[in-house]
């Protein structure tokens, strides 16, 4: 499933590749020839829209290198993580996650249902829309905490998810110690954060929960695009999409209270479900990694796309940079930092 538009194709150099794959998977009669449409928009993987006679589905494939300004190359095989981070979510919240059709491990590929983003719009456009609903961001609290409690200190997802050395280039690497070197004042802090989240393993991590990933479904949030599935440090999780509920005040202005309302709702509703340590020791890891992650969508090797002016780069980089020099220990005290430094700047009518 991915929500980026559609272009058709009548024909292309993969099709022959996936036709094939797809007969295997007994997905679709030798012979037959469907109809494929590329999915734009992604960074990491190509995706095609295909449709089946049971209906339109998904295959997903991922690339070496990833589609950004900077060189950023991750093992292929991450997308049979991926595929296997659904299966395992689906036993606990089986709505929050696409239905899986098919994989094709040796091809390094899978299949999923589409789900229409009529019914399953993207968290991330409604939140450019000012849509900033907390009983969303609480169901998404809920959904991630579930998953994490369900696969917490489970030694068989651990082996099968021994991932780190997918994990730390693609989100260890790429966004704390490339702003590690970017604010060498800095960098024993933020390579702290990376030796704490490297060594914590604790439950089946998603990697990569962001609105660009989260639909807002009929019955609750839907996540896809888990390349980056290990089992380690939940922390990891809860920070990355906190993190980009602070960073859309910056994208949609007016709507800053809102955005805050759904960072508190999500912490509210994902440490209830911490039964796997004391909600207070994972409140602090996240409270500690979440002004790094912060500092990495201006300064990292994925800035966040819609953060273009330097005034709005300086105001996330202040906030970020007092926060690693005097660490906080509540998530209360980084959403303060946070609108304290908004409402300074706007109070002098910056832009």
């Amino acid at each position: 499933m991915t929500t980026a538009s559609a272009e058709a194709e009548a024909d292309f150099p993969e099709r022959h590749d996936l036709e094939a794959a797809l007969v295997r998977m007994a997905l679709l009669e030798r012979g037959r020839h469907p109809h494929f449409a590329r999915m734009t928009g992604g960074v990491s993987s190509d995706i095609w829209r295909v449709a089946l006679d049971r209906g339109p589905a998904c295959i997903k494939r991922a690339v070496p290198k990833l589609r950004v300004k900077a060189d950023w190359q991750v093992p292929v095989e991450r997308t049979n993580f991926e595929c296997q981070w659904m299966r395992v979510a689906a036993r606990t919240v089986p709505d929050a996650v696409p239905e899986i059709l098919g994989q094709d491990a040796a091809a390094g590929l899978f299949v999923m249902a589409y789900l229409d983003p009529a019914t399953h719009p993207l968290w991330k456009l409604q939140l450019r829309d000012g849509i900033a609903d907390p009983a969303t961001a609480a169901a998404v609290g809920d959904a991630l905490g579930r998953i994490h409690a369900a696969t917490a200190d489970d030694p068989a997802i651990a082996a099968a998810f021994d991932t780190t050395y997918i994990f730390f280039p693609l989100r260890l690497e790429s966004y704390l110690l490339a702003t590690a070197r970017a604010h060498p004042d800095r960098a024993a802090a933020i390579e702290r954060l990376v030796e704490t989240t490297a060594s914590t393993r604790r439950t089946l991590v998603h990697g990569d929960v962001s609105p660009k990933n989260i639909l807002v479904g009929p019955k609750g949030p839907v996540f896809l695009d888990a390349e980056g599935a290990w089992f380690g440090d939940p922390a990891f999780d809860a920070a990355f999409c906190l993190n980009h509920l602070l960073l859309k005040c910056l994208w949609n202005p007016a709507w800053t209270a809102g955005f805050l309302a759904c960072f508190d709702a999500l912490v509210r509703t994902y440490l209830a479900r911490c039964r796997w340590e004391a909600p207070a020791a994972l409140e602090a890891r996240i409270a500690r990694l979440l002004p790094g992650l912060f500092l990495a969508r201006v300064d990292g090797k994925s800035p966040a796309e819609y953060i273009t002016a330097e005034v709005d780069r300086d105001r996330v980089r202040c906030t970020a940079r007092m926060l690693l020099a005097d660490p906080p220990e509540r998530l209360s005290e980084v959403r303060a930092a946070w609108a304290a430094e908004l409402h300074a700047s706007r109070a002098t009518g910056a832009p």
